[in-house]
């Protein structure tokens, strides 16, 4: 089973590929041209967001250098442990909110302090899955499609956000 995964992994891209030559070939598109139009708009969006990209960067290194995430663990340890959340998580679900790779520089930090099968470790990899860059992905993609109006978005995102992190404590403790 594991080698036919492989198979498949390994011709995906190229079947692929030959498939979006074929359909422009078949409806007489110019390929190429559209592609070399995507590349383009695709630079623009990347040139867009960019500032935003760097602020995000830079408040989560701001909070992570300064301590502030681990007064911030410690402040809420009370309330994480009533419902059995590991307090030494709590930096990693507040820039798991704001930046991925920053967080998985926590991540990396949590393994090699706990270990990757311990309780922590486990929640840490189920979080990881369960829940979003909020923050990011919502500067992101509003900015690139130009909404101004985000209406309930940020909360439906936090409340997704919080039913991932229980269901990695949840989950974790199954196993």
């Amino acid at each position: 089973m594991a080698q036919l995964l492989s198979n498949i992994s390994n011709i995906i891209i190229p079947v692929l590929i030959f498939y979006i030559i074929a359909y422009g070939v078949i409806n007489k598109c110019n390929v190429y041209e559209d592609f070399v139009k995507g590349a383009k708009d695709g630079f623009k969006t990347v040139v867009g967001i960019m500032p935003t990209l760097v602020a995000l960067m830079i408040a989560v290194g701001v909070l992570r250098a300064s301590g502030f995430l681990d007064f911030l663990g410690n402040l809420c340890t009370p309330l994480s442990r009533l419902f059995h959340f590991p307090a030494e998580l709590i930096p990693l679900a507040i820039i798991k909110m704001f930046s991925s790779s920053a967080a998985t520089g926590l991540v990396l930090d949590i393994f090699k302090n706990y270990g990757t099968d311990s309780f922590i470790g486990l929640v840490t990899s189920i979080m990881m899955s369960c829940t979003e860059t909020i923050f990011y992905t919502m500067s992101v993609y509003f900015l690139a499609a130009k909404v101004t109006r985000t209406r309930y978005t940020l909360a439906g995102a936090l409340v997704s956000t919080l039913a991932g992190i229980i269901a990695s404590v949840v989950l974790a403790g199954i196993m």
